[in-house]
């Protein structure tokens, strides 16, 4: 099933020429794990287990379809960026060597990612719902906040990673992940692509052949999406965050970072969409001492991703093609 926000595009003709216009050159893929196709738990998205080194491989898997049949396309540039738990998640042997992957972590200036490397648009895979939403391990940022609104609503990762984009002018075009994360990013970015992934299902009866082969023609088909702009919501916001282990903790980073705060709730104001970003990765992420030492804390975090990749590697019957 291919989604579209608009009508009268929700359903597509594929074939294997991917004839079409071809309105986008230079692709960046955000990818994470939880919408990914062997992530079926939370062990499979926590750091070294057997479970994600699994999850590892086969996220690696749906990336390098798409990338492939992005080349295939005509698409001259694309860029991954690992953007799971430590960065370090992706294989890059088994991804086509056309592509650049970026993993760990980047000061910026775009927050997390680092650069926006000439980009025209992004895609979104692997992806989840926000904190408080029903979908499959739904968290914005990290799970120890339980529920997280601003203005009213939820808030997702796609908003925050595709507003920091947006000064560079790129385009969120397409994303994936379980229904509740795909409606979310509809919702939001009114004109993007999607498309969806099942885990209501039990993981022995999900066909990972048949999903990635309609991941990979969808993907494609979002680059004759024209119609989504750099996504640039208006501010000023107002973010009630509820932490999930209560008062205490809620009082602690409130204080540390001089935000209000009611019992396990913090409130932070923000004039626009970029200060907000900011003021969550503080509170989810650092502490004033880490802020001081960050290029020596990114280096050594980095340090830790790549070890654990390469405990995944040491799981020699994993990783072969």
């Amino acid at each position: 099933e291919l989604g579209s926000s608009d009508a009268g595009q929700s359903e597509h003709i594929y074939d294997n020429r991917y004839t079409m216009a071809l309105n986008f050159n230079r692709i960046l893929i955000i990818s994470d794990i939880e919408g990914s196709s062997c992530c079926w738990n939370y062990q499979a998205s926590s750091f070294k287990t057997r479970e994600w080194s699994i999850a590892c491989v086969e996220m690696s898997r749906d990336v390098n379809a798409v990338v492939r049949a992005l080349f295939d396309a005509g698409v001259k540039q694309i860029t991954v960026k690992d953007f799971h738990r430590t960065g370090y998640n992706l294989l890059p042997e088994l991804i086509d060597s056309r592509a650049r992957i970026i993993s760990g972590y980047r000061r910026g200036p775009v927050p997390g990612i680092g650069d926006h490397y000439n980009s025209e648009a992004v895609m979104f895979l692997g992806m989840h719902a926000a904190s408080g939403t029903g979908g499959f391990l739904a968290h914005t940022l990290t799970s120890r906040i339980e529920h997280l609104e601003v203005n009213g609503k939820p808030m997702t990762e796609v908003e925050l990673f595709s507003a920091s984009l947006a000064p560079y002018g790129v385009r969120p075009i397409f994303f994936s992940g379980c229904p509740v994360a795909c409606t979310q990013a509809k919702e939001r970015i009114k004109k993007i692509d999607y498309y969806p992934i099942d885990k209501s299902i039990e993981k022995q009866s999900f066909d990972v052949d048949l999903w990635r082969s309609g991941l990979t023609k969808a993907a494609v088909k979002s680059l004759d999406n024209t119609f989504t702009e750099p996504y640039i919501p208006e501010g000023p916001f107002k973010a009630v965050i509820k932490m999930r282990d209560g008062k205490e903790e809620a009082r602690k980073l409130a204080k540390r970072w001089n935000f209000e705060h009611e019992g396990s709730i913090i409130f932070i104001k923000s004039p626009n969409i970029h200060d907000l970003y900011s003021s969550l990765i503080r509170l989810c992420y650092l502490t004033p001492f880490i802020v001081k030492i960050l290029p020596i804390a990114l280096l050594f975090y980095n340090l830790h991703g790549r070890a654990g990749l390469s405990w995944v590697r040491r799981h020699d019957f994993l990783v072969k093609p």
